[in-house]
C-alpha cells in the first residue's frame, strides 16, 4: 500500500511539473502527460510499471469522457451551422481514411493495421480545439462553430467504428457471421430504446429531485456514467459506448451544463493515468524505427487534412479565410485516436510498435497544431494569396444578405456584445444611421430580426473591412476590447485611406494611452468608464468641495 500511494505521489508530482513546462511552453497537457509517462516508464526511471489501480483510473477517466461527449452532444450546433458540419466532418473523414490507408500500404503495412492508422488520423481533439478556440474567444465566430459542427461529427464516428471494431472482435467463423451481426443489431436496438424509454419517463424527474444537492446530483451523474459503461461491456459492445449513450440519456435535461462543468476536472483528472499508462507502456527502441513513418503521416495530418475542408466550403461557398480558420481544427489527431488504437491492440489486431507510431503522430500533430491554431491569423495573412483556389468567385454563403451599401451610413459599430448593443440602442434613438458587424451569426440573426442593419463579419480581416463602405461613414467605432484586433482594424482602415474618426475599446488605461498615441480619436474603456460615471452619481455633490477646501479661518 505504501509502495501504491508513493507511485500515485510520484505520478502526480511529475505530472504538475510537466504540465507547467507545457503551460510555458503553450502546449496541450495531453503532450506532458505522455511524455511523463516516458520518463516514468520502463523506457525512463522504470517508476511507473503495470498495476490495476492506474488501469482502473485510466479506463474510468475514458467512460467519463465518453460520457461528457454524450452530454454535450447538441444536434443544434449542427443545425446551425447548415450542411457544412456534416459535409466537411464526413469528407474529410473519408478523404484521411482513403489516402491514409493507401500511405499505410505504401508504407508496407498490412491491410488490418493500415485501416487502423487511416481510420485514427481522422479524429481531432475536441477538448483541445475548443479550449484554444475559447482561449481566442473565436468559439462563437462563424469559422468556430462549424469547427465544433464537424467536431461533433467526428466524435460520433469514433463511437460507430468503437461499436464495429467490438462486433468484429466477437465473430467467429463465416458460418456463424450473419448469426452475430444480428445479436449485434438486436442488442444495439434494445440498448437505444432502454436508454430513449428512461429519458423520457424516468430520468427528467430523477435528476429533478437530485438536483437539490449537488453533490448528490454529481454523484448520481458519475455513478451513471459507470453503470452505463458496465451495461455497455455486458452487452458485448464496450464501456466507452455505453458511457457514450449514458451522457446522451441525460443530454436533454435542463441539467446537463452544471454535470458537464463540474464532471470536467475529475474527467482530465482521470484522464491524466490513461495517458501516464500510455507514455510508460511505450518502447522507445522500437520507436526509434518509427520516425520515418511518424513524419509522413503528421505532415498528411498537418496539410492535408486542412486543405480537404478547405476544398469542401470553399465548392459550398465560404470565403478561404472561414475555409482556413475551420481547416485548423482537423490538423492534429486526438485521445481518441490513440483510445481507437489502445483498443486494437487489447482486441489483438495491433503490435505496440503500430501503437507507438499513432502515439508519436498524436505528439508530432498536436504540438504543431496548437501553435498553428495560436497563431492562425498571421499565418493566413502570409499565405492568403496562395489560398485563392479554395474560394469561388463569389463567396455566397458568406453573401446571402447582402447589405445595401447605398444607404446612408453615419457609424460603423464593430461588436455587438452587452456594451455594443447598448451604445447602437443609445445611438440609434438619437437618429443615427447604424451599420453594425458581428463575428457571431447567431447575434447577426436576432438584431437583424430587431430591426437593426447588420452584416456578418470579422473586424481582423482586412479584405472584409476593404469591402466595407468607409468613404460613407463618420465614425468607425469598435467595442471589442481584443487590443490585437483593434490594432489590425486600425491597420487595415489606413491601408484603405479611411479619412473619418475612429473609437476604439480599450481593457484598461494602459491600452487607452497606447491607442491615443496611435491617434486614434476616442478610447472607450467601458467598465472604467462606468465605474466613473457611477461614482458621480454616488457621490454627495458638496464632497469634492469639503474635501479640498480648509474650514474657515484656518491655513493651509
Amino acid at each position: 500500500m505504501e509502495d501504491t500511494f508513493l507511485q500515485m505521489g510520484a505520478i502526480l508530482g511529475l505530472a504538475a511539473v510537466g504540465g507547467f513546462l507545457a503551460q510555458a511552453l503553450r502546449q496541450p497537457l495531453i503532450v506532458a502527460f505522455i511524455a511523463v509517462g516516458i520518463v516514468l516508464g520502463p523506457s525512463g526511471f522504470g517508476l511507473v510499471v503495470h498495476s490495476s489501480e492506474i488501469e482502473l483510473f485510466a479506463r474510468l477517466g475514458i467512460a467519463l469522457l465518453l460520457f461528457v461527449v454524450g452530454l454535450k452532444l447538441d444536434l443544434h450546433i449542427i443545425r446551425t451551422v447548415g450542411p457544412v458540419a456534416l459535409a466537411s466532418g464526413l469528407g474529410q473523414v473519408i478523404f484521411t481514411s482513403v489516402f491514409g490507408y493507401l500511405i499505410g500500404l505504401l508504407l508496407g503495412m498490412s491491410h488490418v493495421t493500415a485501416l487502423y492508422v487511416a481510420v485514427a488520423l481522422t479524429f481531432s481533439s475536441t477538448i483541445i480545439i475548443v479550449k484554444l478556440l475559447s482561449d481566442k474567444k473565436e468559439v462563437d465566430s462563424l469559422h468556430g462553430r462549424i469547427a465544433v459542427g464537424f467536431l461533433i461529427v467526428q466524435d460520433i464516428v469514433v463511437v460507430l467504428v468503437m461499436i464495429g471494431l467490438t462486433a468484429m472482435s466477437q465473430t467467429g467463423n463465416d458460418a456463424e457471421l450473419g448469426w452475430q451481426a444480428v445479436q449485434i443489431l438486436l442488442k444495439g436496438v434494445l440498448m437505444l430504446a432502454t436508454v430513449a424509454l428512461l429519458m423520457r419517463y424516468l430520468l427528467p424527474g430523477l435528476l429533478h429531485r437530485l438536483a437539490h444537492s449537488s453533490e448528490l446530483l454529481m454523484l448520481f451523474a458519475i455513478a451513471w456514467a459507470v453503470l452505463g459503461g458496465a451495461a455497455g461491456d455486458a452487452l458485448g459492445f464496450s464501456k466507452e459506448v455505453g458511457a457514450f449513450l449514458a451522457g446522451i440519456s441525460i443530454a436533454s435535461t435542463s441539467y446537463r451544463e452544471q454535470v458537464a462543468a463540474r464532471l470536467v476536472s475529475l474527467r482530465d483528472f482521470l484522464l491524466l493515468f490513461f495517458f501516464i499508462e500510455l507514455g510508460a507502456s511505450l518502447d522507445m527502441s522500437i520507436l526509434g524505427a518509427q520516425v520515418g513513418a511518424a513524419v509522413i503521416f503528421s505532415a498528411f495530418v498537418l496539410i492535408g487534412n486542412p486543405i480537404i475542408v478547405m476544398a469542401i466550403m470553399g465548392y459550398m461557398g465560404y470565403r478561404k479565410r472561414t475555409g482556413f480558420l475551420s481547416g485548423l481544427a482537423v490538423a492534429q489527431i486526438s485521445e481518441f485516436s490513440l483510445i481507437l488504437v489502445a483498443l486494437g491492440l487489447s482486441l489483438g489486431h495491433l503490435s505496440p510498435e503500430t501503437v507507438g507510431l499513432v502515439t508519436l503522430v498524436g505528439l508530432i500533430t498536436i504540438s504543431a497544431s496548437t501553435y498553428m491554431i495560436l497563431y492562425s491569423h498571421p499565418i493566413y495573412e502570409r499565405i492568403a494569396p496562395w489560398l485563392s483556389i479554395f474560394e469561388r468567385k463569389v463567396p455566397h454563403r458568406e453573401l446571402d444578405s447582402p447589405l445595401d451599401w447605398q444607404r446612408r451610413v453615419d457609424i460603423l459599430l464593430i461588436g455587438l456584445g452587452r456594451f455594443g448593443t447598448e451604445l447602437a440602442t443609445s445611438l440609434r434613438e438619437r437618429g443615427s444611421r447604424i451599420l453594425a458587424v458581428d463575428f457571431d451569426p447567431e447575434l447577426v440573426r436576432v438584431h437583424t430580426r430587431e430591426g437593426y442593419t447588420v452584416h456578418y463579419g470579422d473586424a481582423e480581416d482586412p479584405e472584409f473591412v476593404a469591402s466595407l463602405p468607409l468613404q460613407q461613414v463618420e465614425w468607425v467605432v469598435s467595442t471589442v476590447r481584443d487590443r490585437s484586433i483593434n490594432k489590425m482594424l486600425l491597420h487595415a482602415l489606413r491601408q484603405q485611406g479611411y479619412q473619418g474618426k475612429v473609437a476604439l475599446s480599450a481593457s484598461n488605461r494602459h491600452e487607452a494611452l497606447i491607442f491615443e498615441e496611435e491617434g486614434v480619436d476616442r478610447v472607450f474603456i467601458p467598465y472604467v468608464d462606468a465605474a466613473e460615471k457611477a461614482a458621480e452619481s454616488l457621490a454627495p455633490t458638496n464632497h469634492k468641495s469639503e474635501v479640498t477646501r480648509p474650514p474657515a479661518g484656518e491655513n493651509l
